[in-house]
This record gives structure tokens, C-alpha cells and sequence, in this order.
């Protein structure tokens, strides 16, 4: 089947805003025949009729009630006349550019169950970092599947997890190997990542209708676990290159901007004695970390005198993942950590490349407009740093760099660009390689230490 025929399924519920961005995006590259399961209420179905009939070959059935996301695509398996790979997306994905199709179709055999982001939970659908006991688990996001396939297994369940029961059972049956991680949708899917191909605004449907109306599942099922606690947390949302740079037998950390505790949770199972804290300025994501973190701190870090950072005067390492380029002064920071880091300590960080491909095309069209949440243009990054001067943000604090690592996500429109930037380093006299090698890092993580005196 040509990737232009292949059915796509998409389930809805009152988000006729969603649905309209989703259709417009995905019609300017590509014509596939289009389902949309609907479960809106009167209002929102009227809304959502004019926006379907705007599109040729979409078809839209409306069952006047929230049928659930689970239910839903049940339904399309079970009752739609189709065969082959069918394209499962979330109402909040938008388009980016055209090619995910194919992309998503040349490792998909007739024999597997799917291909999408295949991340991990426990047996209760919970998101859990990966472990032996862990369950591989694809996310209906977006994910190609053979329909005959998915007949012979469980179908979506109602919960916000909907494949969790098809996953246990592919992975109690040993057939885990019938579904397959694609690195650029699991890229695209996560918050704050350089797009390639799709953009998932995350949770849409949960924001414009005010959750998933799933409490009577969620609610029971989360008391059962920790009566305590109403947030759920994704252990497995944390920058896995940051935690392979922080040294492994630290005796005392602290990490600024530690949002849920994600990172801490990760590090404590690799070494349980270390004291970790946390700093945090979101009160409620500074409620979740203290589950995880020995101790957690709400405050803004800048917002602290000299005498504050003498309390740390045992601490050996550092962490600001994805933090430095949010300061007003992360120069003065740092200088401050330095008069009280151990000689032996070391600071730990991933910093957004202000130098990335993208950046530079969007600057030579004038196409400089910031983002609301993520990306390199972040509104609130206040500070934007290349290779090097990273190198010397920290060599003016004190600091020399001795491990670095470039976070590199490959984009067919860089081809395009990379070029251009070669001529440009060529007419301003500068390495052409050194300037095109330096544009494809979206951000860096890299390990300081003090510089001795």
C-alpha cells in the first residue's frame, strides 16, 4: 500500500479547535482517506461539521456521547472496513511537514502489530523508566499499525493509557518484538524538542474540555497505589544524556530547576546514598520532586544572597538541565557556586545551541518569534549561547569544560540548510566544516570542574 492511501483513524471529543488544526495541517501534504471518531456533545458536533466538511475524503461518526479514546479506536478497528497499515493520530497533533508516512511505513512488516514511540510503563499503565520488569508499551500518539494484526490482540481499553492491556498481553506472550520504537516520533511526541515532522501539543483534548473524565478509573487506581499523592508523575521524563554525565558515587547533589523529581528518581536508583536536592520555583512541581529528592528548596535560585550558597559547601555536584539560558545572570551564578564548590566538584548542565541550522534559517527570513512552551525559542530563555560561548560562560565563572556531548536530532530540512551555512563561513573567512559541524547540536550537556588555582 502507497503511504498516500494508508486510512488514518483520529478520536475526538469537543475540541472542534483541535480537529481543525489537525485536518488543515495534515491536508496540505497529503490526501489519505480520514476518519474522525467523534464523541462530542450538540454544541461542540455542530462546530465540528462545517470544519470536517471543508475536506474531501473525511468522513466523521458521531456517536453524541464521550465514547473515550480507547473505545474509539476500538470501534474503527472492529467496524471499519479496512486492511492493512492504518495511521492512528491524536486530535492535538499538528503537521509539521510532510514525509512521516513514508518514514513510519519503511520499517512496518506485515507481520507486526505497530511502529510509533514505544516508551515503557508497569502493569498498572503508568509511564515507569525501563527496567526488567517494565513493559514496552506504544503509544497511540502516533502510530502506524496493520489492522489485521491488532484484531488478534486485546483492543484499547477506556483508561488514559488505552493500550495498556494490548501491551501486557504482547508482552506476556513474548511478542513485545511485534511493535518498534522510531526515534523521531518519540522526539516529536516530547515536550520542548526540535521538531522533525509532527508537533503534539499535549493533552489537548485534557485542556480544552478539562480532563479526561476517566476519575473513576484514575482516581481508584492511583489511591490504591499512594492515597497521598494526586499527581501523576512520568519517571521516564528526564534528559537520559544529563544523568550519564553526573558522576556516579556524588555524595551530594543538587539540582536547580528540578521540576517533579524525575532526574533524582532516575539517579537515586544508581546510587540510593547520595543526598540529592532539589531547587525548584513551581511550588507544585516542587511538591511532587520532595517524593523523590532528600530534600527540595522552593525558591527562585537568583533570588538568593552570597551567604545562601555557603550552606552547599559540601555539595560536589551541581545539575542545571535546561536552566542557565532562563537566568538573568548565570555568570554570577556560577561564580557563585565556584567559592563554595568542592575542588573535586563538578557542575552538570544541557544548554540549548543558539547556533542550531534552524535558528539561523529562521534569522535570514525574519522568522524570529519566540514559543509559548519548548523549543530553542522558548519565550522564556533569557540568554542564548553557541559552542563557544558556553566554553567561555564557564571559563569567566571559573570553570573549565572537560566532557561535552552534542544532543543531535537529524531533519531532512537540514540538507537544505547546512549548505548555505558552509557558504557563509566561506565568505566570512571561518572554517566552513567547523561552522556546519557546530549548526546540528540542538543543545549540549557538558561537565565542568573548577579550575585550580
Amino acid at each position: 500500500m502507497l503511504a498516500t492511501e494508508i486510512p488514518v483513524i483520529t478520536v475526538s471529543y469537543n475540541t472542534p479547535e483541535l480537529i481543525n488544526n489537525l485536518l488543515t495541517t495534515f491536508r496540505e501534504k497529503y490526501k489519505n482517506p480520514y476518519y474522525i471518531i467523534d464523541g462530542s456533545d450538540p454544541e461542540n458536533l455542530e462546530k465540528v461539521k462545517p470544519i470536517v466538511a471543508k475536506f474531501d475524503n473525511v468522513h466523521l461518526i458521531n456517536f453524541g456521547y464521550n465514547i473515550h479514546h480507547g473505545p474509539g479506536m476500538t470501534w474503527a478497528i472492529q467496524n471499519l472496513s479496512l486492511s492493512g497499515p492504518i495511521l492512528f493520530l491524536d486530535s492535538d497533533i499538528e503537521i509539521v511537514r510532510a514525509g512521516f508516512i513514508e518514514e513510519l511505513l519503511k520499517p512496518l512488516t506485515s507481520e507486526m502489530y505497530g511502529v510509533g514511540a514505544v516508551g515503557y510503563i508497569n502493569r498498572d499503565g503508568f509511564n515507569v523508566d525501563y527496567s526488567v520488569d517494565s513493559i514496552r508499551y506504544l503509544h497511540p500518539i502516533c502510530m502506524l499499525c496493520n489492522i489485521e494484526v491488532m484484531r488478534q490482540w486485546p483492543l484499547p481499553i477506556k483508561h488514559g493509557a488505552p493500550m495498556t492491556d494490548t501491551m501486557l498481553a504482547l508482552h506476556d506472550s513474548k511478542a513485545s518484538h511485534l511493535i518498534q520504537n522510531i526515534d523521531w516520533v518519540m522526539n516529536d511526541v516530547a515536550s520542548g524538542t526540535e521538531k522533525i515532522f509532527i508537533d503534539h501539543k499535549g493533552q489537548g483534548t485534557v485542556f480544552k474540555t478539562g480532563g479526561y473524565h476517566l476519575e473513576e478509573w484514575a482516581q481508584k487506581l492511583h489511591q490504591d497505589i499512594n492515597p497521598q499523592e494526586n499527581q501523576f508523575i512520568n519517571l521516564n521524563n528526564y534528559n537520559h544524556d544529563l544523568l550519564n554525565f553526573i558522576p556516579k558515587k556524588s555524595s551530594q547533589i543538587v539540582e536547580v530547576g528540578c521540576n517533579s523529581g524525575a532526574l533524582a528518581a532516575a539517579y537515586k536508583k544508581i546510587n540510593p546514598h547520595c543526598i540529592y536536592q532539589g531547587i525548584e520555583i513551581d511550588s507544585k512541581a516542587a511538591h511532587s520532586a520532595r517524593n523523590y529528592c532528600d530534600s527540595v528548596l522552593v525558591l527562585d535560585i537568583e533570588s538568593v544572597g552570597v551567604e545562601f550558597f555557603n550552606k552547599f559547601a559540601q555539595v560536589d555536584c551541581w545539575i542545571f538541565g535546561d536552566v542557565l539560558e532562563h537566568l538573568k545572570d548565570p555568570w554570577l551564578l556560577l561564580s557563585h557556586i565556584r567559592s563554595v564548590i568542592p575542588v573535586d566538584g563538578s557542575i552538570i548542565t544541557c544548554i540549548p545551541n543558539a547556533q542550531h541550522w534552524s535558528i539561523q534559517a529562521k534569522l535570514a527570513i525574519g522568522d524570529f518569534r519566540y514559543q509559548e512552551e519548548g523549543g530553542l525559542l522558548d519565550k522564556t530563555h533569557l540568554r542564548w549561547f553557541t559552542r563557544q560561548t558556553i566554553f567561555e560562560l564557564f571559563a569567566q565563572a571559573g570553570f573549565q569544560i572537560i566532557e561535552g556531548f552534542p544532543r543531535i536530532f537529524d531533519n531532512p530540512m537540514q540538507e537544505k540548510i547546512t549548505p548555505v551555512i558552509r557558504k557563509m563561513a566561506e565568505a566570512l573567512g571561518v572554517d566552513p566544516e567547523v561552522a556546519v559541524n557546530d549548526s546540528l547540536p540542538l543543545q549540549y550537556v557538558i561537565r565542568a570542574v573548577p579550575v585550580r588555582q
